[in-house]
Formats: C-alpha cells, structure tokens, sequence
C-alpha cells in the first residue's frame, strides 16, 4: 500500500474529489492488491478480472476538519462507521489514513492527480468496486520525477518527540527553524526538496543511539545526511523524516603518521581532512569537485568515486574501519586500523555505499597516502574520441606509477563553463578542437617525472594523437585548469534545467551514448559529456530551458536501457538515492537486488533508515506500526 491507494465502495461509484484515506473492509486479507505504481497499473493479486475501468482527475480538495467527502460519503478518522446517506444501515470498516497533503513548496499536487475506478468480480461474492488513487508527489521540480506516497505507517512527529530529543542533545541542537530547514530540507540543485518539521544535530556517538533507539520505537522515519552535495537525492527527505545532521561530529581523533591512517568522525569535512594531512605530509585519497562542503560520513556512505580514482582507488579499498549506528540504536565497532585482517565477514563493505539505509556512519579510519611533492598538469585538445582512448592507453604505459588523473571533457561541456563561470578561461583559445583531456601526474622526482611528461607529450604530437595542448607552470595555472573540470556541474546548474546521468561504460563505448542521446534530442536540448575516462565514468548531462515531461520521456528509460545492453551501470559514483531506486534491474540482477532488500529487511526490520531510496520500494517489508 506505500505506492497508492485503495478505497472500497461497494458498488457505489465515486466523483471527483479529494481522496486522502485507505478504507479496507475488516475482512479483508493484507496484500489483495498489488502495489499502485501508476494511474492504471493497479490490479488484483489474486486475478480477480477486472470488467470496468474508467478514470477521472481530482478537480479540487474537499476536507473537512478531518474529515473527506466522496460523492457525498464521509469518511472519519480511525475505526468508525461509514455513514453513506440512503444506502440503508452503516457497515464498519477499517480505516487507514495515506498521506497528509504532499507539498513542494507551497503548490499542493492533489490536485491534477488521477483516479481510477475499477470493477472486479469476487470470489462467489457481487461486482465490487474500488478507487486506486495516484495521490503522490512529484518529488523535486522535476517534470515527470518519479511519484511516491509516503507511508502511513510512519508516525508524525509531535511535541512530545520533540522534547525528548531536547533532553537526549540538547535545545540549541534540535533545530525548528522554517529557513534553517528549508535548506536542510532542500538538495544543492533545489531539484530535490522535502518537507522536514525537525533537524539534529548530534555532537557523538551516543547520541546518535538514543536518537536512532526512539525513532524506531516511534516508528519515527529519519534521514541521515552530511554535506548534502548529493545529486540522486539521497541526502533530503522525501516528505516529514526526521534529518540527522552529523555536521557536529567533527573531529579528527588521531593520525599515525608512520603508518598513514586517519581516525575522524563523520562529520569532518573532506578539504579539511586534507588541510591537516597536508601538515603531516599525506593526503586524503579522495579528491571531490565538493570537497570544502561534503563530509567524509556522506563520502563512505555514497562511495563517493572523485579524480584520483585511477590512482587511489576507491573508498571500498581504502576504509579501514567504521563505526556504525543501526536503525535500533545499537552501536558496531568495527573500527579497526589494520591494512590486512581476515577474520570474519567484512561488515563494513555493507555500510560503504549503502547511503545511509542499513545504518549511520559515526566514525571512519581510512588508509592515507602520502602528499608527494612532484606534480604536473597537462591540458590537452583531441580531434575525436578515438584519439583520447589512444591517449589513454599511452599514458598508462608510459607515465605508469606517476599517472593520477585522466579526465575529458567535450566542446559542449567547455563552452558551458566558458559561458556561465566567472573568471573561466579557455586554457587552449587556438586550439577548436571537439575533445579535451586533462592529464595529472603525481610522483617524488620532479626532473624525472617532467621528463616522462614530456617524452610522452612529444611522442602524442608527432603521431597525431594530440592537437594542441599546454602544461601547467604553476599552482595558479593548475588551479585554472582543474575549475574548467570541475565547474562543469556549477555552469549546468546555472544554464537552466538539467538532467544528469552518472555511467559506467566501457571506455570504446562510453561517448557512443553522448553521440546518441544527441540524434536523438535534436535541437530540444544540448547534450554535454564529460567525466573521468580513466576508469570509464561518463556524466552525460542535458541542458535544457526547462524540465519537460516530453523532453524527460525521450531520455529515460532509453538512457538506462542503453547502459544495460553495452554491459554498464546507470550508476558510477553518484550512488541510486531517490532518482535511481526503481532503476537498480538495469545494472544488478534480480536475485543480487532482493538479497539486498533482505539485508535491509534484516538490519532496518521497521524500514525508517532512509526511506523510499536505495531499492525499490515493493521490495521492503511493510513498516510496522508502533504500538
């Protein structure tokens, strides 16, 4: 029942309206309807036919108090009597209230939603009829987002609530403020916003339990978040959970400097790990474009991929240890420092990439490498694509152990930052060519390492691989540079709508799907590609005026099912948040994605660990109501 609505009539047929209440009749078995995912894909389980269907829209809300008419039946609260005017002696039914009103911002989506009526024979019984409802929300500003119906059985948070948390962390940490939850409650694109009454803000460990413990009592539904520098919509609420911010818990705990492993806390923000490993000569070996907001919690529980993949690898290797809160409050200390221990399943991999639906992370211990002082940057200017895969592979054999970043970008992703950034400049102005990569190397022998740059440049010309390109004298240049990469994202942002797609593709393949999407969309939108082709992750990105329906219709699912048929995954560092949760078939297979959901099921038995992301929602247990 989390996708839609049912409501029993008998065989009377309801009107337009306001529709905000599930009535079953006590009878009844739980799971004789499927799931509503749309206005008409509501069947009976059981393959009772289904004779009539007609539908209508809702034309306007018609509460009263707390109360709702259909077609002149009222509907109350709880378990009471249904009252239908001249249809003889009242019948009990009982009720289960759906959803308050769904907002987004201050326009109301009941309105406009579809109703359908349908007319099935029973089981030796009369024609009966019901009503499935597609009263959801369209999460984000989003034209054609994906609908979701927030689930009844989630409490709603009352003073009492409140004032518990007060004693648990604290007044001054339990936030109330409308314009410090709006932005709590609103991702950094403003595409994804939810509607939050509550922000925490806990400063340990043990507060995080306590917190945790009462929510699931409560059957409170809650969403962890760090920076909030998502892009899935994994790190804002959908519609009234509860936010933990872990932005208090900043602490950097210890540091073995023989050994380069780092013990913080969660909400220690990525640049300033990095600032302190500077001062002891590592450095974090993750490398984000968000790197001065998002957190090092955020980072492990999205796997968070970065430019230094290539060199450093991911977060999956480089965690040493975590310690983490479960939904129940109880604490798991696996927050070990050692490179090598093989005792036991490795727990932790659980919670890395997990975006917060299994559990919290409050503490992490990463492996850190050390901050080498030989750097060099080139900024080069290929006339295909078939050049830049050659120039990869030359720069893995010839630049080898040096070799720390591999990025592209097309001529469309370049004249965006040129166009919408302040202070950009093109780094090649002579050089008009289709395809430009940017080549990091990193090493501790600087007239060694320049001249295996230079070597190699000179061998990319004279074989027509590269067209132009330039090599950073200085922090300065390196800096000007690395924000044409990296400011990609914030000129889209500023463009006008836009529609992002993190993939992982097979490097002969990965700018196929820009080419695509590009014939395919026409003059309806500009199709821009970029990303980190050193291990096969694309950004397709498609800038448009604004979200339309039509335009969406034309992109997903092709988009997805195109990553599918090529061997991909609609998902390289971005992670599945709200965007991709009902897209997961597409790069796992079915048995993988409902081991999955019984590990949700397992760890997170009354589902309020981030709620309606990750995986499909039809494949999480029903939420158990609190007694």
């Amino acid at each position: 029942m989390m996708q839609g609505s049912l409501i029993f009539f008998g065989s009377h047929k309801a009107k337009t309206t306001s529709l905000q209440w599930i009535i079953r009749k006590k009878c009844w078995l739980p799971g004789l309807f499927q799931n509503v995912v749309s206005q008409d894909a509501c069947v009976p389980v059981r393959g009772w036919p289904i004779l009539e269907r007609s539908a209508c829209a809702i034309s306007e809300m018609s509460n009263v108090g707390q109360m709702c008419t259909v077609d002149g039946i009222v509907l109350s609260l709880g378990r009471e009597r249904l009252k239908a005017a001249g249809l003889g002696k009242s019948k009990s039914y009982q009720f289960l209230k759906v959803s308050e009103e769904s907002q987004m911002g201050n326009s109301h989506h009941a309105q406009g939603d579809t109703v359908c009526y349908y007319t099935f024979q029973g089981h030796g019984c009369s024609k009966h009829s019901f009503i499935a409802v597609t009263q959801s929300r369209h999460y984000g500003q989003l034209a054609g987002a994906a609908k979701v119906i927030r689930d009844p059985r989630f409490s709603k948070l009352e003073s009492n609530d409140i004032a518990h948390f007060q004693k648990i962390i604290g007044e001054k940490s339990v936030i109330v403020d409308t314009d410090k939850l709006d932005v709590a409650n609103t991702d950094w694109m403003g595409k994804y916003k939810g509607n939050s009454k509550l922000l925490l803000r806990p400063c340990k460990t043990e507060q995080v339990s306590e917190i945790l413990k009462y929510c699931n009592l409560r059957c409170l539904a809650v969403v962890p978040q760090g920076g909030n520098t998502g892009l899935v919509g994994g790190s804002v609420p959908v519609f009234d959970e509860v936010i933990i911010s872990l932005g208090a818990m900043n602490n950097i705990i210890s540091f073995d400097e023989v050994g380069g492993i780092l013990l913080c806390e969660a909400g220690c923000i990525l640049e300033n790990l990095d600032n302190f490993l500077a001062s002891k000569g590592y450095m974090m070996p993750l490398d984000l474009g968000a790197k001065g907001t998002c957190q090092i919690g955020g980072n492990v529980s999205t796997n968070a991929g970065g430019l230094r993949f290539l060199r450093y690898g991911s977060l999956r290797g480089n965690v040493l240890g975590l310690e983490v809160v479960l939904p129940n409050g109880n604490v798991l200390d696996m927050l070990g420092t050692l490179r090598k221990d093989n005792t036991g399943y490795d727990l932790k991999q659980l919670f890395i990439g997990g975006e917060g639906s299994l559990g919290v992370v409050t503490k992490v211990s990463i492996q850190t490498p050390p901050r080498l002082s030989s750097i060099n940057l080139a900024f080069l200017s290929c006339e295909s694509y078939a050049n830049c895969q050659k120039l990869l592979m030359e720069a893995k054999k010839h630049l080898g152990e040096i070799l720390s970043a591999f990025e592209f970008l097309d001529r469309a992703a370049l004249d965006m930052v040129l166009n919408h950034l302040d202070g950009a400049r093109d780094p090649l102005p002579a050089s008009k060519q289709e395809f430009y990569v940017l080549i990091e190397t990193i090493g501790s022998n600087s007239n060694h390492d320049r001249e295996k740059v230079d070597i190699f440049l000179e061998s990319c010309i004279e074989n027509g691989i590269v067209a132009g390109g330039t090599i950073a004298q200085d922090g300065s240049q390196a800096s000007a540079f690395w924000q044409i990469r990296e400011g990609v994202t914030e000129a889209l942002n500023k463009a006008g709508a836009v529609y992002k797609y993190d993939l992982s593709i097979p490097v002969k393949y990965l700018y196929a799907l820009v080419d695509e999407m590009r014939n395919r969309l026409g003059e309806s939108a500009k199709v821009v590609g970029y990303g980190h082709l050193g291990d096969g992750n694309l950004h397709l990105n498609i800038s448009a005026s604004k979200y339309d329906e039509k335009l969406l219709a034309q992109i997903e699912p092709f988009v997805y099912e195109w990553t599918a048929a090529h061997n991909g995954s609609i998902s390289a560092e971005h992670g599945l948040g709200f965007m991709k949760a009902n897209a997961i078939h597409y790069s796992k297979h079915p048995e993988v994605v409902h081991l999955m959901a019984e590990c949700k099921n397992l760890l997170d038995g009354k589902s309020i660990l981030n709620p309606y992301k990750f995986l499909p929602t039809a494949l999480i247990k029903p939420v158990v109501s609190p007694s």
